[in-house]
């Protein structure tokens, strides 16, 4: 069985009889970041694949953008039900991994904001929750999952929360310092951590044991 991410039919579920075998010619083209032209018969969870070829090269990626890449295709797999499309994602997927080997990071936290948004999660970091004025770069906010961004009070909370000037980098995608990456990888896992539930993602602790190797 294997899982598709199609720009016309979003995720489709797909049995490849006899792809396993060594005579199969499916079985080259059948791999994870292959760009593929597919057709099936059936209309159900799971239809059968009838036919399979390269539409392009696929993605090159090694050592921390491939592990990356995997953590993607993860998050497609466990938040996007099957047969529903998706084209705007379908492209951004694709430019993530057109980008992940120059720009890993940022293009992880772009795409998670893609994805949160084609999810009707889309995040508003532009603005107060409460007051509806724009952020402050020197001010810090939390995020409250049913209001929004909360501007915390410095004689109250101070040091605590996500810094408005991170906030604004998350929203543009323009990160200039590596502690609005940082505060980035927080706010969106919190966010996406709450959509997943109690079953937490075998890439994340794959990636974490890959860092700790390479470090």
């Amino acid at each position: 069985m294997i899982e598709a991410f199609s720009r016309d039919h979003g995720r489709v579920g797909l049995i490849a009889r006899g792809s396993r075998r060594a005579s199969s010619p499916w079985r080259a083209v059948l791999r994870p970041f292959q760009p593929l032209l597919l057709s099936w018969m059936g209309s159900g969870e799971l239809a059968t694949l009838t036919g399979a070829e390269a539409a392009d090269v696929s993605s090159t990626l090694s050592g921390r953008a491939l592990m990356s890449g995997f953590y993607m295709n993860e998050l497609l797999l466990r938040l996007l039900p099957r047969q529903d499309p998706h084209p705007e994602l379908f492209a951004q997927y694709m430019n993530a991994l057109d980008k992940l080997m120059q720009a890993t990071e940022p293009t992880l936290r772009m795409f998670e904001m893609n994805l949160l948004s084609a999810l009707g999660y889309g995040l508003n970091l532009e603005r107060d929750a409460i007051t509806g004025q724009p952020l402050e770069s020197d001010a810090r906010y939390r995020y409250e999952t049913e209001i929004g961004l909360v501007r915390i009070k410095d004689n109250v909370e101070s040091g605590t929360g996500i810094r408005g000037s991170s906030l604004l980098a998350i929203a543009s995608g323009n990160y200039q310092k590596l502690e609005q990456l940082s505060d980035a990888r927080y706010l969106l896992r919190n966010i996406i951590n709450n959509l997943l539930g109690e079953k937490p993602l075998k890439t994340r602790k794959i990636m974490r044991a890959f860092m700790r190797i390479h470090a």
